[in-house]
This record gives C-alpha cells, structure tokens and sequence, in this order.
C-alpha cells in the first residue's frame, strides 16, 4: 500500500467522525477521568500526611502519571486558563520554580492558605514539578516552618485537583460534542480539522518527547545535561518517556484504524522505542555523560525520531491533514 502519493484525498467524513469518536470514548475521556481520580487521592492523602514519605509519594506518583499519559493533549479544557502550564510548568530553563517555592516559604506568604487564593500564584509555584521540589529535593526538607511547608503541600494538591476537575468538566459538558459535532460556531468546523487537532497532538507530543523529555538531558556529547531531565529529582524522567510513549502509540492506532499497513508499520516503530525504554536501566538519565550509557539514550531517541517520521509522511498524508504549528516550533 503506497501512502505517498502526488495527491491524498481526505478520508471520507463518516470515516474521520468514526476514528473522532473512538479517540474521545477510548483515549480522552478515560485518561481525563484518571486525572481526576488520582488528583483527588493525592489531595485526600496529603490533608492526612503531609511528610514526604510512601503514601503521599506514592500518590503523588499515581495523579503524575496519569497527568503524562494525557499531557500531549494540550488543546481544549487544558489549554483554557492555562490549566496545562499550572500543572506542568515544564522545562523551566530559568530555575523559576524552586526560586518562587521558596520564596514563599521563607516569607510564609499567607496566599497558600487556600486553592482558591492560590489560583494567583506564578504557574511556576504550581502543579506536579513544584510540588516534586517539596516532596523529593532536600534543600525544601527543612526550609522555612515546618507547619507552613505542611500547608503549601496540602495546597498544592487540592489546586492540582481543582485543574483536574476544571478539565474534566469542560471535556464532558461541551468540548467533547465540539470534537464530534463540528460546525460554524465552534472551534472546529468539519471533521477534518477536529482530526488535524488530535494529529498535531500526537506530532507535538512525539516532538516534545525527543526534543525535551530526551534531547534536554543528553545536550550535545561534550556537554551532557543530566540535571536538565524531566522529573529527575524524583527518579521519573525515563519513565515518563515510557508512559508518553505507550499514551501516544494508543492514539496513532486509532488514528490509522482504517488502515491496516500503516497501523503496522507505526505499530513496529513504535514497539521498538518502547522496548528500547523498557531496556534502559536509568531513571534520571543520570548516565548520558558516559558513553556506554549515552548511546542507549541516542537510540531511543533515534526511535522515536523514526515515530515522528512516520507519523509526518504517512500518517498525515493518509489522513490529509499536517500538524501546522505548534508551541514548541522555534524553541
């Protein structure tokens, strides 16, 4: 089956809406709901412990990963409000997160007193990397009251639910039907758009992926940047890359549903990457300064640049759609 061709006509609509609705039903709504679900757990658990031990740990890690396993969905509910940023303020290349965190504590700013009033904060001081400095960087261990670093965490949480939940209330009551129902007076117009939303989705997030959650870290061979990578404080950095990978491999399948051949061969590319993933023995990518290490990081990369690959020159052509422009274009 040759996907290139000198002209690709676009799928027929019925076809397009199909693929919509299995994306909303099976990928969207599921993971929004995850969000939801674990944030609420997290803000439960950190108002009966706030020390930074297992249980608030472990919840912590829960609401993170299903944060990841929708973060490329930066369109809609999550773009609104910038409620993507106050969750995930990440890369932060100016250390705004640890310089606002702190100088909250040491000033025991009374704005943490509640989520409410904690909407105002800077996006830097806000969702799952500020609270990482809180709950895995020793420099926040002892900093400032004890009682006041107590209330932040607890803030911190119940803000981080409320996005959720702001999130979750937009897809359900209307930004779903806008998916499904294109027209006139909403964001998309026809299928075909609502389909280059969630195409651009999975380019930017495969882009996001190679480029930051990867390319940061490994910088050039005689620069590293270990201390650059995602999440690293709390060990998560490789496996966010695993949890983006399987998210988005969901997506590209349902995207290429009607088509057999592609859904193969992004099914082989994308199996590679994350076996390559599974393989890697190094959380934080502590290891991209040695060169035994590093390689093993280059080839996953190198993976998921065949993913991206794929995606732009057959998946998009098949579908008639490309990925436009997007946030991280020119960084």
């Amino acid at each position: 089956m040759r996907l290139i061709l000198a002209f690709v006509a676009l799928l027929p609509l019925p076809a397009l809406a199909d693929s919509t609705r299995t994306i909303v039903d099976t990928h969207i709504l599921p993971r929004v709901t995850a969000l939801t679900d674990t944030t609420e757990t997290l803000k439960t658990v950190a108002t009966q412990t706030c020390t930074p031990d297992a249980p608030l740990k472990d919840a912590y890690g829960s609401a993170f990963d299903a944060w990841i396993a929708l973060s490329h969905l930066r369109f809609g509910p999550t773009e609104t409000e910038d409620r993507g940023f106050a969750l995930a303020f990440w890369p932060d290349s100016r250390g705004a997160t640890p310089k606002t965190l702190t100088a909250l504590i040491t000033q025991a700013d009374p704005v943490a007193a509640s989520a409410s009033s904690y909407a105002d904060v800077s996006i830097a001081a806000r969702g799952f990397y500020a609270l990482e400095f809180l709950l895995h960087d020793a420099a926040f261990a002892d900093l400032g009251d004890a009682t006041y670093r107590c209330q932040l965490i607890q803030t911190i949480t119940a803000d981080i639910a409320t996005l959720a939940v702001a999130i979750q209330t937009d897809w359900q009551n209307d930004y779903a039907a806008h998916l499904l129902r294109p027209g006139a007076d909403g964001p998309y117009r026809t299928d075909a758009e609502a389909t280059q939303e969630l195409f651009k989705a999975l380019s930017t997030g495969l882009q996001f992926t190679s480029e930051s959650r990867l390319g940061r870290p490994l910088g050039t061979f005689d620069k590293p940047r270990a201390t650059r990578a995602e999440a690293r404080r709390s060990e998560r950095s490789l496996r966010h890359v695993q949890i983006s990978l399987a998210s988005l491999k969901t997506l590209a399948m349902a995207l290429a549903k009607d088509a057999p051949d592609l859904q193969e061969k992004l099914d082989q590319r994308f199996t590679k990457a994350i076996s390559l993933a599974e393989r890697l023995d190094d959380p934080a990518f502590a290891g991209v300064a040695e060169p035994a290490s590093r390689i093993k990081v280059e080839a996953l990369q190198s993976a998921v640049e065949a993913i991206r690959s794929a995606v732009a020159l057959d998946l998009g052509p098949y579908l008639g759609v490309s990925s436009g422009f997007n946030s991280l274009d020119g960084d």
